[in-house]
């Protein structure tokens, strides 16, 4: 069954739950291996959720570069909020709290196109993450999920335009100099698939939507810190991964980005609940609500009387 993030019946869901839960919790599906691409992050999540009272004349696209966050993640933690005229006064989430996906490899950068965000993992388990919003590639000219490295680190890049945007746009020139007209910005990081980059942007607008031609974007002072840490050679793995779980002081979180793109099954997600072992330790209820709400950052779905 598909079930629509934002719409549907209840009673069907909670049927539905219920006899997916008893399906995987049989002796049967006990033996079933760990999907791959689905993991779970031993540390919960980072961060932390604020709450901000809008101010007279302040967008939510404006609050969302003052506390480091993108378009997406604002407008999907205050449903019901206009996002270019908030009405002064009214106290929005400032989602800035986030499950990591899981790494094997230290330092590296891992990009979830789920969230628009990209997670930067040092060296030492003890040292923080860092996390940026990102934009990414629009319809029709999609990042693509995989596994690279930065092969090139490029201080006021040059742009050379792609034909398929000089066709759109014909008045550009085929090279367009460092400088403020640069879309690339200051810093860029140059991945081993070639056309691929990391990068700022002279339109942080753009940050936390589709808005490239398949580059990673990040807001100018986010991409000065990331390129002073990376170094050639360094792995960046790509994924989309819409659904992350993770357990914090023996506490179950929950983090859905459904918006904008297929709807995903409540087998999924149960599938996903009991391949990490925790189908035991979530209440349904929770589960539901965060499946509904679909709110973009981490939800406790613990069973509280176990």
């Amino acid at each position: 069954m598909v079930i629509d993030c934002t719409r549907g019946n209840r009673a069907l869901v909670h049927c539905a739950l219920a006899a997916t839960f008893v399906l995987l919790t049989s002796p049967a599906f006990a033996d079933q291996s760990a999907a791959p691409g689905r993991s779970l992050y031993p540390g919960g999540y980072i961060g932390e959720l604020r709450r901000y009272v809008v101010l007279q004349r302040e967008s939510l696209i404006e609050i969302a570069r003052r506390f480091d966050l993108g378009y997406n993640e604002i407008r999907d933690a205050n449903p019901g909020v206009d996002p270019v005229l908030p009405k002064p006064g009214t106290v929005v989430t400032i989602p800035s709290a986030w499950i990591p996906p899981a790494v094997s490899d230290r330092p590296s950068i891992v990009v979830n196109l789920a969230e628009l965000r990209l997670f930067y993992f040092p060296q030492s388990n003890s040292s923080a993450i860092e996390s940026y919003p990102i934009g990414i590639g629009d319809e029709g000219a999609e990042t693509p999920v995989g596994n690279f490295v930065i092969v090139e680190k490029i201080l006021d890049p040059s742009w050379h335009v792609p034909a398929s945007i000089r066709r759109q746009r014909p008045e550009l020139s085929a090279v367009v100099a460092p400088g403020v007209r640069n879309p690339l910005g200051r810093h860029a990081l140059r991945l081993s698939r070639q056309d691929m980059l990391i990068h700022g942007t002279n339109r942080p607008w753009g940050i936390g939507r589709r808005s490239s031609h398949g580059c990673l974007r990040l807001y100018p002072k986010d991409i000065a810190s990331l390129f002073v840490k990376a170094h050639k050679g360094m792995q960046v793995r790509i994924i989309d991964e819409p659904v992350k779980v993770g357990i914090k002081e023996g506490r179950v979180f929950i983090e859905f980005h459904c918006h904008g793109r297929e709807p995903v099954t409540v087998g999924e997600v149960l599938h996903m609940l009991a391949d990490l072992g925790l189908l035991q330790e979530i209440d349904m209820g929770k589960v539901i609500r965060a499946y509904y709400e679909n709110k973009g950052y981490p939800v406790e779905i613990t069973w509280t009387n176990r």
